[in-house]
C-alpha cells in the first residue's frame, strides 16, 4: 500500500472519529460537565444562603435571648415590688392587731379597776357597818368616835 494513501484514510478514520465524537459523544460529555458545574454552583449558593439563614437565626435567637431576659428581669422587678406590698401590708395588719389586743388589754384593765372598785365599796361597806356597830356597842364620846373613825380610816 501506498503511504500516501495510509496517510489520507488514517487522516479520513480520524476526521470521522473527530466528527462522531463530535457529535455524538462530545454533547452528552459537556452536558454531563455542565451539570455537574451547576450542581456544584448551587451546593455553593446554598451554603452561602445555609450561612445567611444561620446568621439571620442567630440574631433572632440573641433578640429572644434579649427579650427573655428583660421580661425576667419585669417579673423579678414585679416579685420584689409584690413582696414590699405583702411586707407592707403585713406591717398594717400587725399594727391593727396590736392596736386591737391593747385595747382588749386596756378594757380589760378598766373592768379589774372597776371589779377592785366594787370590791371595795363592799368591803368599805362591811367596814363601815364594823364601825358603825363598834361605835354603838361602845359608849358615844368625842374620843372614842375619834379614835374609831382613825382606824377606820386606816383600814381602807
Amino acid at each position: 500500500m501506498n503511504l500516501n494513501a495510509t496517510f489520507l484514510l488514517q487522516a479520513f478514520s480520524f476526521a470521522l472519529l473527530i466528527g462522531f465524537t463530535m457529535k455524538f459523544i462530545w454533547p452528552p460529555l459537556l452536558a454531563a460537565i455542565e451539570e455537574r458545574q451547576q450542581r456544584i454552583a448551587e451546593g455553593l449558593a446554598s451554603a452561602e444562603r445555609s450561612q445567611r439563614d444561620l446568621a439571620q437565626a442567630q440574631e433572632q435567637v440573641n433578640e429572644v435571648i434579649k427579650q427573655a431576659r428583660g421580661k425576667a428581669n419585669e417579673i423579678i422587678e414585679q416579685a420584689h415590688s409584690r413582696g414590699n406590698q405583702i411586707i407592707d401590708q403585713a406591717k398594717l395588719e400587725a399594727l391593727a392587731e396590736a392596736t386591737r389586743q391593747k385595747a382588749a388589754a386596756l378594757a380589760e384593765i378598766d373592768a379589774a379597776a372597776h371589779r377592785a372598785k366594787e370590791e371595795l365599796r363592799h368591803q368599805v361597806a362591811g367596814l363601815a357597818v364594823a364601825g358603825a356597830g363598834k361605835l354603838i356597842a361602845r359608849e358615844i364620846d368625842p374620843a372614842t368616835h375619834k379614835a374609831l373613825l382613825d382606824e377606820l380610816a386606816a383600814e381602807i
